[in-house]
């Protein structure tokens, strides 16, 4: 867990995060109220301010008179020594008692029905809240119209609300706390049945490909059946190779057993006559051996799939001229007549040119392994095809795709390792062609098809 780039960390920035901007939310939030509920219980006593005072206005010597109660202003002083400013206006909008000039209600008398107003206002550099009361006299012989303009400093406003807000603060402080520790949590117990399964994975025997068999969440229980699908085709690769390295030791075992017993036969002769026989039947057993061991090699590097060769453009025409050059004098002195049928154009596909001559050297030297007296390599534009035919027995139909395997011959009793026709496979393959097998012509022989997709051209 302590890795740059691991699950938990990325479990705890993506929940945390929402988490956090959440809390940041909830703190704007928690300031946003504390500010309104302050202003609320300080607007109630400017609104008893301003009615007291209103209630105390009366009219003397034919105007407007004002025996201001203590209590009216003192209410809105509080521990933080705010400022109060007050003023009585007439309806002509003349001051007419005061310690300041406070502006009025700005709003028109025929716009608004209500007759109050709480705002904050700059007044001679302070930040003041404002309440103004409209108001009239409420005598029958005269209904003069007068406002009531109270303002005071938000010093104890701004202390009400930090204290809200700390209280406020410490229940979100606690719950962020334990969201936090429970996510935490959370979060490790999540991951612990990848623990596990990351324990029980170190802990098996690197021989072992058995299934896993450890209970897991439905989650984590398609990551074990997927290990299990892998270990599944690697206990099929193992016994796949298992098989190939046996059939290879068995088919390598009989020409080198054939070489000692031919030394040692030669061993024992004095003639020199049964020498050069002995010498000729073990360069003949060599070239057999070092041939099976270079099909052997060819096999290896096409089944490993690590192994990925760059991807040039070729002639087919070129390859198959070459081969048929190649394999000329051997056919000849076998009494077997080699051809080629190339098309007029150059017929350009993507692939490795030594996979290419393998294959068709594979294909020319079975088909005069088993009998043919004709050989045909053709190449063909539409579809872009490469295959050799022959006039030999051919396969039967039932029989084709078996001969595809490794080792597998028709003819036990024939020469040769089973490995050609294998090789040719996986050459069409990983050139991502179709091999066919089909009867030659007149239905005698075999035809050996490779027919290469467009994406190769």
């Amino acid at each position: 867990m302590t890795l740059t780039d691991s699950l938990y960390r990325r479990l705890l920035t993506w929940l945390l995060v929402p988490l956090l901007a959440l809390g940041g939310l909830m703190l704007l939030l928690a300031w946003s109220e504390a500010r309104r509920t302050a202003d609320r219980a300080f607007d109630r006593l400017l609104e008893a301010a301003t009615l007291s005072i209103a209630e105390q206005v009366q009219w003397q010597d034919e105007q407007l008179w004002l025996d201001l109660p203590p209590a009216a202003l003192e209410m809105l002083a509080t521990d933080a020594q705010e400022r109060v400013f007050y003023s009585l206006v007439d309806q002509a909008g003349r001051v007419v008692t005061g310690n300041a000039e406070l502006p009025g209600d700005p709003r028109d008398d025929s716009a608004s029905g209500d007759t109050r107003l709480y705002r904050d206002i700059e007044w001679r550099g302070m930040e003041l809240r404002q309440g103004v009361r409209r108001s009239r006299l409420e005598d029958w012989r005269l209904r003069e119209r007068f406002e009531v303009r109270v303002a005071h400093t938000r010093e104890g406003r701004e202390a009400l609300m930090k204290e809200l807000l700390r209280g406020n603060l410490a229940y979100i402080l606690a719950m962020a706390a334990v969201a936090i520790t429970v996510l935490l949590l959370a979060i490790r117990a999540a991951l612990t049945p990848l623990t596990r399964l990351r324990r029980a994975i170190r802990a098996r025997d690197p021989r072992t490909l058995e299934p896993l068999t450890l209970p897991l969440p439905r989650e984590l229980a398609e990551l074990r059946e997927t290990l299990n699908d892998l270990l599944a085709r690697m206990r099929r690769v193992r016994a796949n190779q298992e098989r190939f390295i046996g059939d290879a030791s068995h088919q390598l075992r009989t020409p080198l057993a054939g070489l000692s017993a031919r030394a040692e036969l030669a061993l024992r002769q004095e003639d020199p006559a049964r020498w050069r026989e002995a010498l000729l039947a073990m360069q003949t057993t060599s070239a057999k051996t070092a041939r099976l061991a270079m099909q052997l090699l060819s096999l290896t590097r096409l089944d490993n799939p690590e192994y990925q060769p760059e991807l040039v453009p070729l002639d087919l025409n070129a390859i198959a001229r070459e081969a048929v050059r190649e394999h000329w004098s051997q056919c000849q002195r076998s009494g077997v007549d080699l051809g080629l049928e190339a098309s007029s154009s150059p017929l350009v596909v993507n692939g490795v040119d030594w996979q290419f001559a393998e294959a068709l050297s594979n294909l020319i030297d079975n088909a005069q392994r088993y009998g043919a007296r004709c050989i045909t390599v053709r190449t063909r534009a539409t579809p872009l095809t490469l295959e050799v035919e022959d006039d030999g027995p051919g396969i039967p139909a039932e029989l084709r795709l078996r001969m595809l395997r490794p080792f597998h011959r028709g003819d036990e009793a024939l020469e040769g390792s089973g490995l050609g026709l294998a090789i040719v496979d996986g050459i069409a393959r990983s050139h991502h062609a179709t091999l066919n097998l089909e009867a030659g012509q007149d239905g005698r022989g075999l035809r050996v098809r490779l027919v290469f997709p467009e994406a190769a051209q």
